[in-house]
């Protein structure tokens, strides 16, 4: 949901290039990488941009049991716009995700530790989580990336953010 409430400002990051030209979707379908007993498939939500959280969750929980017991079709892996990929969920503290192309944007988010920080000039325990993201630059420039996942990173630290139009 962060990701395409981010999107809707930078429609870069959910384009594609077909042939010489780079086409805006005015949708966004989040290919989610998931770990099936073959191997990584990314099956895809589809639309993603016009469901509540619950919804994307339920689709979430979904696929994956249909990728677990590899039940996935052809059709429910092609054509996604926007792929996010967990290797948190194996103890990554930090990759370079690979980008399915030809999507323009990939986000790699890693696991959630305990890290020390400065908070108010004291050195407080709090988790953390990396986010990395590769891009095609001929699509996506440098600035329009990180302000982007900026805009992500702001709306999972505070989700509220989403429900009040703050973002």
């Amino acid at each position: 949901k962060a990701v395409c409430e981010a999107a809707k400002d930078f429609p870069s990051v959910n384009a594609r290039i077909e042939g010489e030209e780079v086409v805006y979707n005015d949708f966004v379908d989040v290919s989610i990488a998931v770990s099936a007993p073959k191997g990584l498939v990314v099956p895809i939500i589809r639309n993603a941009e016009s469901m509540t959280l619950a919804q994307i969750e339920k689709t979430v929980i979904e696929l994956a049991t249909k990728a677990r017991d590899s039940k996935l079709t052809i059709d429910e892996m092609t054509g996604g716009t926007f792929t996010i990929t967990n290797g948190g969920v194996f103890g990554s503290m930090m990759s370079t995700p690979i980008l399915n192309e030809p999507q323009s944007a990939i986000l790699g988010m890693h696991s959630i530790i305990n890290r020390p920080v400065a908070i108010n000039n004291q050195v407080e325990i709090r988790p953390m989580m990396y986010l990395a993201m590769s891009y095609d630059h001929r699509v996506i420039d440098g600035s329009s990336s990180v302000t982007f996942l900026v805009r992500v990173k702001k709306i999972l630290e505070d989700p509220m953010l989403m429900f009040i139009g703050l973002v």
